[in-house]
């Protein structure tokens, strides 16, 4: 059997989860993790089963519950490196520097390695810039915020294992417990690259590479026991490889954004309506509509309308227009419509 279920949908938090007979995927993490697991266990999901988290980009929306939501199940977060790294310089920002504390800053990174030249390989005590490994070079402009957070982010991205899980060398090295310390800590990261099919657990994972003003964002198919579900929203566009994995689908979980005349008579300013209306922004009701139209191949037994503006849309303009493109693939079978929901989960849809 296969499962799924939209526990939020829309411009403040996304999270879906995708269950097999074996497996269960959360797919992204866009509410808090108290919130999740309520609307978890109000959809009949129990969160103790989730196996990993699957992360489409590193928009707040789609990541504001992942680092507790991770830690709190000890369970593995699936990025491309380029989302990862972006969520990472997200949670540890840069700070600018007098040059004062950058002439101390290199003076105390020469000191320490002077040190443990002096020392051997097994220096007793390990000091703060030790924990950094190599120390990037000095600029005058800024830095990373902390030596953990770019020790872990460079032993995250070789895969292996952050300071906290280490234990200490034989030689009495001491390493910083930052499970607490460091808020881009995760219990384990996992990377994939868009195009390059993977799997997890029995679910068959496809990434694709959407168009969205984000790092590196992606939509995903997912498959297991014969059933194909796609995950499609933040689309500046409907590119040929979209459409194309978009083919032969069970069930089409795509973006219907905005109302044009809403959006461009709403209270947004003009730079944030020229970016929605973008091809690295969202989907229209219209552009949606186009899609289904023209494109769409009329194979989902189930479509659901996705990531709706609070703002800048309303549910029936949104389900007129995917009603009205419908139409010419109209079944018994296929092509019930949905509209997935901000502030509720949506019910379960089982294969």
């Amino acid at each position: 059997m296969v499962r799924f279920t939209v526990l939020a949908s829309g411009s403040r938090g996304n999270c879906t989860v995708v269950s097999s007979g074996r497996t269960r995927i959360l797919v992204d993490a866009g509410l808090s993790c108290k919130e999740l697991f309520r609307r978890m266990k109000l959809a009949g999901e129990e969160p103790e089963t989730l196996d990993a988290i699957l992360i489409t980009h590193e928009h707040q929306d789609h990541i504001n519950g992942l680092a507790v939501t991770a830690r709190k199940l000890g369970i593995p977060v699936y990025f491309t490196e380029a989302t990862h790294r972006a969520w990472m310089r997200w949670l540890t920002p840069r700070r600018q520097m007098t040059y004062a504390q950058w002439m101390e800053q290199c003076r105390r990174q020469a000191a320490a390695r002077q040190a443990e030249l002096d020392a051997g390989p097994y220096p007793a005590e390990a000091d703060e810039s030790d924990l950094a490994g190599d120390s990037p070079e000095c600029t005058s402009q800024a830095t990373e915020s902390g030596p953990v957070a770019t020790n872990i982010e460079s032993m995250q991205a070789n895969g292996t294992e952050p300071p906290s899980a280490m234990d200490e060398t034989a030689a009495g090295r001491k390493k910083k417990n930052t499970r607490t310390e460091d808020p881009a800590w995760l219990p384990s990261v996992a990377y994939f690259q868009s195009g390059q099919p993977f799997e997890i657990g029995d679910i068959a994972v496809s990434p694709f590479t959407t168009s969205h003003d984000a790092a590196d964002p992606v939509g995903f198919v997912l498959c297991a026991d014969g059933v194909r579900v796609a995950v499609a929203t933040d689309l500046g566009y409907i590119s040929p490889n979209v459409r194309a994995q978009l083919k032969g689908v069970d069930l089409l979980l795509i973006e219907s954004n905005h109302d044009l005349e809403m959006l461009r008579d709403g209270p947004y300013p003009w730079s944030v309506k020229q970016r929605v209306l973008s091809r690295v922004g969202h989907l229209s009701n219209e552009a949606t509509a186009d899609f289904l139209e023209r494109s769409y191949d009329g194979q989902a037994a189930y479509v659901i309308l996705a990531h709706l503006s609070e703002n800048n849309n309303l549910p029936e303009l949104a389900r007129v227009a995917a009603e009205r493109a419908l139409a010419g693939h109209a079944s018994l079978l296929a092509n019930r419509l949905l509209l997935a929901a901000q502030h509720e989960p949506l019910s379960s849809i089982q294969f």
